[in-house]
């Protein structure tokens, strides 16, 4: 098997795009090295077998069918669990009793893209983890084409099978396939939502965009059974996004939903990404609600409840959340960007909640701790049902700074991380607060800005807040002179900002 290209094994996945660089036979490659590490870093999790689910785009059957060929390969039980948003595979991972898994996601990249996530234990795997499977494929591919690779381990349930199957049903291909179990989690992730979380007694009127991915059959009947009328939005799933990409993070992706908010008269409006991890919301009055102002209105939830609870603060993230999780009396502090990175340290902390910029919220008060956007969703909308007052009143009263969105300044791989390491030297040889965790965050006395290397992308993060437009002005002029200095031998393309 031929064409591994290194670029695919990522920080937190493995992505990239489905005719050339994730093909089937890519994907098997990479799911045989992972039920391999697995069988020798975790036999008792291997031994419960190995998790399959799978978002809607076009690419992924072809791709949940090489998986399950190349976990065989590695003498491991599959479990399917169909076409699922990812927060319903990690609820899956509790509910069966099952550790390690396959997430087979292209989240919320264009639909020529796909991807594969990767479980152990409670979490996923990342970093260095990832770099060995890719060193073990590479190993793998090598073999296939001395042809010293091993025998197959015969061939995955035949396509038809899953759609017919019921809940616990097994199968396998005539002559000796990879057997399979299926499983069908989505009703009890429904119902154990509901259970969970009740509205109070003001009855919602929302709109939900599913940008046509999996939210949308589950998201819809969940929230009309707390007792929301839903106005669905390209709820269909289609994986080739015909309307806009799933990606609430982007302006452009959510215009189609403040318009209908708007034209409704709805109490807010919920996106959602591919595979639902990622939440967009939408005001009463067609405002975008980012992460920054999420996080503070859910921590406004949580910490009264529990005071002087750990508070995880994305590096991205607007002062606004560190202040008012200060006032709310938590103990806030900065750490990495990244969904699996951010799940690995609550654990390690017992935080009770975090979030990401990018819409990835984490619950732990009242729930799994895993990055669910339907979820959240739910949660958002119980305190505003126990509210008389609109969304956007709720945050009137926030910390108010001023802020450029999130920017990516394209920057080699092999460059990006010098430069950023040339930002923080230059701060801090000046004596200025450079907070390092990931990137540099530099301190100044009406601001902020950020230079860090993308996990994911080729590329620079670059975002500024200021206290004051003029402020914010000053800082956009210092990122840039920064930029410019530490990346001179790079090229790098600056913004007009």
């Amino acid at each position: 098997m031929g064409g591994l290209r290194r670029n695919i094994f990522r920080e937190y996945d493995v992505r990239g795009r489905v005719d050339t660089e994730l093909t089937p036979e890519v994907a098997e490659l990479v799911a045989r090295s992972y039920g391999e590490w697995l069988s020798e870093t975790a036999p008792g999790e291997a031994g419960k077998g190995v998790l399959v689910g799978r978002d809607n785009r076009r690419s992924s059957r072809a791709l949940r069918e090489a998986v399950i060929r190349g976990l065989g390969r590695a003498g491991l039980r599959v479990v399917d669990i169909g076409v699922v948003p990812t927060p319903v595979f990690y609820f899956s991972r509790v509910r069966y009793g099952v550790d390690g898994g396959v997430m087979i996601t292209g989240s919320h990249n264009p639909p020529e893209y796909n991807g594969m996530k990767l479980a152990r234990g409670f979490g996923t795997i990342y970093g260095e983890d990832i770099r060995e499977l890719g060193r073990r494929a590479e190993a793998l591919a090598g073999g296939e084409a001395s042809g010293t690779a091993g025998a197959p381990g015969g061939a995955a349930a035949p396509a038809g099978a899953e759609k017919a199957a019921g809940e616990g049903a097994t199968g396998a291909t005539p002559g000796g396939g990879v057997p399979v179990t299926y499983r069908r989690p989505v009703r009890a992730y429904i119902r154990t939502i509901a259970d969970r979380v009740r509205l109070g007694p003001r009855r919602l009127k929302v709109v939900v965009d599913a940008g046509n991915g999996t939210a949308g059959r589950i998201a819809v009947p969940l929230y009309e059974a707390l007792g929301c009328e839903v106005i669905p939005l390209y709820c269909e799933p289609d994986g080739r996004f015909p309307n806009h990409w799933p990606d609430p993070v982007k302006p452009e992706n959510l215009a189609d939903l403040v318009r209908t908010v708007r034209d409704t008269g709805a109490d807010c409006g919920l996106a959602f990404d591919g595979d639902a991890d990622r939440l967009g919301v939408v005001d009463e009055q067609g405002n975008i609600l980012w992460g920054d102002d999420l996080m503070i209105l859910f921590w406004r939830e949580i910490l009264p409840r529990h005071p002087g609870t750990p508070v995880i603060v994305e590096v991205k993230c607007s002062q606004a959340v560190f202040d008012e999780a200060r006032r709310l009396g938590g103990s806030p502090f900065f750490h990495r960007t990244g969904h699996s990175l951010i799940k690995a340290k609550m654990r390690e902390i017992g935080a009770l909640f975090a979030g990401e910029m990018s819409g990835h919220m984490f619950f732990a008060d009242e729930y799994f701790g895993f990055d669910d956007a339907i979820y959240a969703g739910a949660r958002l909308l119980r305190i505003l049902s126990g509210s008389d007052r609109p969304l956007s009143d709720l945050l009137a009263d926030r910390p108010r700074y001023h802020s450029t969105p999130e920017t990516r300044i394209t920057c080699p791989d092999e460059a990006k991380f010098e430069v950023v390491e040339r930002v923080r030297r230059r701060y801090a040889g000046r004596g200025a607060e450079v907070v390092d965790v990931d990137g540099a965050r530099v301190i100044f006395p009406d601001g902020w800005l950020l230079v860090r290397a993308s996990n994911t992308q080729p590329a620079l993060v670059v975002r500024c807040e200021g206290r004051t437009p003029e402020a914010l002005a000053a800082l956009k002029a210092e990122a840039m002179a920064a930029l410019k200095e530490a990346g001179a031998e790079t090229g790098l393309e600056l913004p007009e900002w």
